[in-house]
């Protein structure tokens, strides 16, 4: 086993003979990853010691301002190395912690973390990183939702072939598939900000979540506990604390919060797989830069790159929802200890995950071209056979038989599928029916009975009333920050 010296330059230094998470080292922002970085959490656990203190004292326990302004003073003097040297010897993170604060702090040493249970760190840290760390997704979802929104408003009235089973299927316009997607999303935004907003501070509970400590350091004054734990929470930031807790807050939230990041992966998966699929139509494509490579053997590879990170990484955000859900559901009565490597993993990598699939997700959704000739083609390809019923009804209207004109179209649209299929031609079936004399009372009508606008119902109405009526009013509390561009970081 290496010194705990020389694991703690290791760590500062993370260099290229350790392996270090992808999630950090190439994909998250640089914020996200500070969030979850050491130097925040040691820094909020300390900021927490020195709201207790503040409490404390303010409730009238002997803790005098010297000592409150000497752990003010050294909230960021922290010496990473000793604590993990401290750490090595104890086998406890957090008295490890408070014996490099105290180091620093010799005249507060004595009433540092006083009352409280490690888990008054570890948890309401935790509680306030997840806090702000939705803070972090949510106007980056909305910015995504907007691109998006921007990009349906422009491509609301493009027919284009929708696909059942990925079959051909009735026409759609480009912008009302895109709303597919928004909608989506927009419930995940929604998703987000409730478990956001729902987020309750542990609080200052004891070791069992009893507050015995704290009602013998009051001696039984059961009204200044209450009244410390208020205070602490409002300290944090946060409206409401847990009443009951065991030494933990209820795992269940943990559930809560990775359930709602997993199903914004499910949704960016289905978005980016779309896209994909497009780009394999050639109807659209993710953005392309001028001196990227798609493939080190076939030059003129063009692959979805983007999409395709985005489904890698969607998919791994999806299953780690497993963690908690297996994790609260083996705590033992007032809580036990399985649940600490865990979380430290799960955690961090949902949100850090959740954060990159939604910087490039924007980065796509601010550069997607889409190809209207292609899509005019392949609509022209299967239309005929979609306006077959248009054809009887006008037959019909100019005085033909129902049953004869079914019959006579049945027989070209089977001539017209063997040639598509058997020769690989195009579809003749329009050709057949013009050459046909039968059809000859409404052969001036096929290029209005054909014209795909008249085949995409509603599409361009409700577009233009779902981003009226549902995406606008949800995106105007982040108005501020939509301007911001994604940066990739590779």
């Amino acid at each position: 086993m290496a010194a705990a010296g020389d694991r703690g330059g290791r760590e500062a230094a993370c260099g290229h003979d350790s392996y270090r998470s992808p999630l950090a080292s190439r994909y998250a922002s640089p914020e996200m990853c500070f969030l979850f970085s050491d130097k925040y959490k040691f820094r909020t656990w300390r900021q927490l010691w020195l709201w207790l203190a503040e409490a404390e004292q303010t409730l009238g326990l002997p803790i005098t301002d010297e000592q409150i302004q000497e752990m003010k003073s050294n909230l960021d003097n922290i010496d990473f190395r000793m604590a993990a040297e401290e750490e090595m010897q104890l086998r406890h993170d957090v008295m490890a912690h408070v014996h490099t604060f105290a180091h620093c702090c010799p005249k507060a040493a004595s009433i540092i973390h006083l009352g409280a249970t490690s888990c008054y760190v570890g948890d309401n840290t935790d509680l306030i990183i997840l806090r702000n760390a939705f803070d972090l997704l949510l106007p980056k979802l909305a910015r995504v939702i907007s691109r998006l929104a921007d990009f349906a408003k422009e491509q609301a009235d493009l027919p284009t072939l929708g696909f059942t089973h990925f079959q051909p299927a009735q026409l759609t316009t480009v912008g009302k598939r895109c709303c597919l997607w928004i909608q989506d999303l927009c419930m995940d935004l929604q998703n987000l900000k409730r478990v956001r907003d729902e987020l309750r501070f542990r609080g200052v509970k004891g070791t069992t979540g009893t507050q015995a400590s704290f009602l013998q350091l009051f001696e039984g004054d059961d009204q200044k506990v209450e009244q410390l734990d208020k205070m602490v929470t409002e300290k944090a930031g946060f409206k409401r604390a847990f009443i009951i807790t065991g030494q933990t807050y209820t795992r269940k939230v943990d559930i809560e919060v990775l359930s709602v990041l997993a199903s914004l992966g499910a949704s960016v998966h289905k978005i980016c797989t779309d896209i994909r699929l497009l780009a394999n139509l050639k109807e659209m494509e993710e953005p392309f830069e001028k001196q990227q490579i798609g493939s080190s053997a076939m030059p003129y590879k063009r692959n979805p790159m983007r999409s395709e990170r985005c489904c890698s990484l969607a998919r791994h955000l999806m299953a780690l929802v497993m963690d908690p859900l297996q994790t609260a559901s083996v705590q033992w009565f007032e809580r036990t200890l399985d649940d600490s490597a865990n979380r430290r993993i799960c955690l961090a990598e949902a949100f850090l995950t959740a954060d990159t699939v939604l910087n490039t997700l924007q980065n796509i959704s601010e550069g997607l071209v889409v190809y209207p000739k292609v899509i005019e083609r392949r609509v022209q390809q299967e239309l005929p056979f979609m306006a077959t019923e248009n054809i009887i009804m006008a037959m019909v209207k100019a005085g033909g038989n129902r049953q004869d004109c079914h019959e006579k179209i049945r027989v070209l649209s089977q001539q017209a599928a063997a040639v598509v299929k058997q020769e690989g031609g195009d579809n003749d079936l329009i050709e057949r029916i013009q050459a046909d004399a039968y059809f000859s009372p409404i052969h001036s009508q096929l290029d209005h009975l054909l014209d795909p606008s008249s085949f995409t119902g509603r599409a361009s109405q409700q577009v233009q009333r779902f981003l009226e009526e549902e995406v606008c009013p949800l995106l105007k509390p982040y108005e501020s920050v939509m301007k911001v561009k994604a940066e990739l970081r590779l």
